[in-house]
């Protein structure tokens, strides 16, 4: 197999932050356990009662680690053995080390089930891995992945890859990711409350937000669409496949924002993100990614630069859903809360991420 930069590699990457994040969440208050000693941290307890919903989580979310460690180290050109023991001892030592991390935090409970449980969950996305590999899926990926995307292509793969999961949390408009800077505001203000010499300097009455009019909000969804679609055609090859990538984006957004919305509000609810603005705005952003179909890799990265950049600006303004509120209460005081917070995260950290992949990509002199 070819070695390369592999999306694999980003891929894992992204996914044992996300893994990190679930298992420390909410990150304080740190603690030493009082009356634990490190034998007594180390031997983690075996918990009275298995639930499935755990069991289910452990397993499905370290089966991918599993799987995109495997893939990534074979790609990256190691052996198949050494990619093998590698993969198997990754997901046992980092579930370990979050579960003992968890004794430090008052709110989390380490529990040797669930480092059982995840150790068999990665254990199995690598035997997933090692079968693919085996029936040659890793190299018709390969051969898939030259024959429809450029070379160096990899970080835009994974960032498309993410896109769906970013979607997950109900974004302020439809398709609208991005909206970090009025969290890091509200970071800022707490950072410095409480300190006289800069109470002057900041203003903290947190400024009211109105609803964005119908046309920018058609503009917003627009370009929630057109960003990824022009992600993707800045690393697609010429010809009926820019096409099916168009189409692609525009079915998969409409896709999860309705199994998002589904997930928050009921199955019955599962169509209530389309308001009037909505298929304008979809619309408009399929034809404009249609028409750019034609267009050169580095336009169609110079492109994506400005529509993003449009996209935060518009959402960072945007309010809200009131209804949101209510589904959050729900998902916080549940079990769902871990899943639900990576999902914000990518849905805040997405655009900035393309951001910097499209700005490299549009500076490069060897496209």
């Amino acid at each position: 197999m070819r070695q390369g930069r592999s999306s694999a590699t980003w891929l894992l990457l992204a996914w044992l932050l996300l893994i990190v994040y679930a298992s420390l969440y909410p990150f304080e208050p740190w603690r030493w356990p009082p009356g634990q000693q490190w034998p007594d941290l180390l031997a983690l307890p075996w918990p009275r009662k298995l639930f499935p919903f755990d069991v289910s989580c452990n397993l499905v979310g370290y089966a991918p680690l599993g799987l995109l460690t495997f893939a990534a180290l074979l790609r990256s050109g190691r052996g198949l053995r050494a990619a093998l023991w590698a993969s198997l001892l990754v997901g046992p030592l980092l579930s370990f080390s979050m579960e003992v991390l968890q004794n430090f935090l008052p709110e989390r409970v380490p529990s040797r089930s669930d480092w059982l449980f995840n150790s068999l969950g990665s254990t199995a996305g690598v035997l997933i891995g090692l079968a693919l590999d085996a029936l040659g899926g890793l190299r018709r990926w390969q051969d898939w992945r030259d024959d429809w995307f450029e070379p160096h292509s990899a970080g835009a793969l994974a960032l498309l890859a993410l896109w769906p999961m970013a979607l997950l949390f109900p974004a302020p408009v439809p398709l609208g990711l991005g909206q970090w800077l009025p969290h890091w505001q509200d970071w800022a203000f707490d950072l410095v409350d409480g300190i006289p010499w800069l109470a002057g300097w900041f203003d903290a009455d947190e400024p009211v937000l109105r609803a964005l009019p119908p046309g920018f909000e058609a503009i917003a969804t627009a370009l929630g669409l057109l960003g990824p679609a022009l992600l993707a055609l800045s690393i697609a090859r010429r010809g009926w496949r820019r096409l099916l990538m168009v189409l692609g984006v525009a079915v998969l957004g409409v896709t999860v924002s309705t199994l998002s919305t589904a997930l928050n509000f009921g199955p019955s609810h599962a169509w209530a993100w389309i308001s009037v603005p909505t298929p304008p705005g979809l619309v408009l952003g399929t034809l404009l990614a249609l028409a750019a179909v034609p267009l050169p890799r580095r336009v169609n990265a110079a492109l994506g630069l400005l529509v993003l950049s449009g996209l935060i600006a518009l959402v960072t303004h945007a309010p809200a859903d009131p209804y949101l509120s209510i589904s959050l209460q729900a998902w916080e005081q549940g079990r769902f809360i871990n899943l639900y917070g990576m999902a914000q995260w990518l849905g805040w950290v997405w655009p900035f991420a393309a951001l910097v992949w499209l700005l490299g990509l549009a500076g490069r002199r060897n496209l």
